[in-house]
């Protein structure tokens, strides 16, 4: 009977932990659609940007 407990116990436990990561993750991605709605999702810190600059130069 005690280990019937701990069994009920361990999948509940692990239910609430997974549905908490989802909650994290999903909730993470939202606010980051609604904060930054034209940020790329390849974005690259390191790239050159394509500037006025860098575009007048490159016509020259």
């Amino acid at each position: 009977m005690n280990i019937g407990f701990f069994l009920i116990g361990g999948i509940i436990f692990a239910i609430y932990i997974g549905l908490t990561f989802y909650n994290i993750f999903y909730s993470n991605k939202k606010q980051r659609e609604e904060n930054y709605p034209n940020l790329k999702k390849n974005f690259d810190p390191l790239s050159p940007l394509d500037s006025d600059e860098n575009k007048n130069k490159s016509s020259k």
